[in-house]
């Protein structure tokens, strides 16, 4: 199980390693940029408020404080990355295993979770507000009033050749990994 650090007081304390599957994990704290102005930024240096979940080395997981549904948790990385493209394959990975390991504890915590909804807004027309990326975390459960709007043309499918165009354009843009 990932070792976890849950503060009984509301401002983050640095940490300097922790212990991931009795594998020691250590990161730089020079390594970490933060932005003064970024409030995500303002959490993970202790300086703001905020209800934690979770914090090693490279991610930080609160409460968010605007929730959609009660149990709305947020995953940042503990550096200001302001969207997906700059992004670390490490980063990006962590953030994703630690969002998994809190589904699961949002599903066995007692709160109403009978389903979770992991979004990322990357950039404005996404709908991304604050530019440090961050991983929402939603409980669901049947009723809860919450819905994704899809758009009216939803549910026509486009024919495999507008597809296989599709497709090709998205691969003509993939970076070497």
């Amino acid at each position: 199980m990932i070792a976890s650090m849950v503060q009984s007081s509301r401002k983050a304390k640095s940490v300097s390693s922790i212990m991931l599957d009795g594998v020691g994990l250590t990161l730089k704290d020079a390594s970490m940029k933060l932005d003064p102005a970024c409030i995500f930024c303002k959490i993970i240096a202790g300086n703001a408020d905020a209800s934690l979940v979770y914090k090693d080395d490279l991610v930080t997981a609160f409460m968010d404080i605007q929730p959609l549904l009660r149990g709305h948790l947020l995953v940042i990385p503990n550096a200001h990355i302001p969207d997906l493209s700059t992004l670390d394959r490490k980063l990006n990975n962590r953030m994703f295993e630690v969002a998994c390991n809190l589904a699961q504890a949002l599903r066995t915590s007692g709160l109403q979770c009978e389903g979770v909804n992991l979004f990322l807004a990357d950039g404005r027309a996404a709908g991304q507000t604050v530019f440090h990326c961050h991983l929402h975390l939603i409980p669901r459960f049947v009723g809860d009033g919450f819905r994704i709007q899809f758009p009216p043309h939803y549910g026509t499918r486009p024919d495999r050749g507008e597809l296989d165009r599709l497709a090709a354009m998205v691969k003509a843009g993939l970076k070497p990994s």
